[in-house]
């Protein structure tokens, strides 16, 4: 079993300057009281992977409020004006990923792979820097994994030893990010006894999982 803690203790697990996943798309499938036990503690100097930042006062835009981010490593900010008003000034270092790109770096950090092959950025600003590699005549931009210090996943319900079911869209970035974290906290919605979760509905096994917060007092 696992010793469920609360979003403040899991907050101070996460120290100045870390990498985080954070899983969610606009907000939806993000752990949302772990986001705000961050803000509260006041962690700052935070490098961000995820799809976006959501909206302000939403998700992850609570952490762009909160002045908690230095840099940002998402497939797009367009629905946050404070991300980049923040990237204008300097405030925060922002590196757009297209969304596929981002999601199988994340997968190829999970599963050990060196990197990916993709074609998208070629002939742009996107491949400076960057390996080209030729396959069958084709060329491809060497894409490196991304690996962070910890993934934080939301999850529709989780049982005592930590295997997670995810809900509908919430499937998004949540099981990916739970293989490249060195340490995953899931923010389960219910913890339920071993069993309840079929199987076949487990998307995250128990042994990746670090921490689970407990549930909120009202059961949510």
């Amino acid at each position: 079993m696992k010793q469920a803690i609360k979003a403040a203790r899991a907050a101070e697990l996460i120290p100045d300057g870390s990498t985080l996943l954070i899983g969610g798309f606009m907000g939806v499938g993000s752990p949302h009281r772990l986001i705000d036990a961050i803000v509260a503690r006041g962690t700052k100097d935070l490098t961000v992977v995820a799809n976006d930042t959501a909206m302000p006062g939403r998700g992850i835009g609570k952490l762009v409020t909160a002045g908690a981010i230095s840099r940002v490593v998402a497939s797009h900010i367009g629905l946050n004006p404070e991300t980049q008003q923040k990237m204008i000034s300097g405030e925060i270092d922002v590196d757009l990923v297209p969304q596929g790109t981002l999601v199988e770096r994340i997968r190829a950090a999970g599963v050990g792979l060196g990197g990916i092959l993709t074609p998208t950025g070629l002939g742009t600003m996107v491949e400076e820097g960057k390996q080209i590699i030729t396959v069958k005549g084709q060329d491809f931009l060497l894409e490196e994994p991304i690996h962070a210090d910890f993934a934080l996943i939301a999850a529709h319900q989780a049982d005592y030893v930590g295997n997670l079911e995810y809900s509908l869209t919430a499937h998004n970035f949540n099981p990916i990010m739970a293989l490249a974290g060195e340490t995953v906290i899931a923010e389960p919605q219910t913890i339920v006894p071993v069993g309840v979760i079929s199987p076949d509905s487990v998307k995250t096994p128990g042994i990746l999982v670090d921490h689970l917060l407990e549930r909120q007092p009202d059961g949510s």
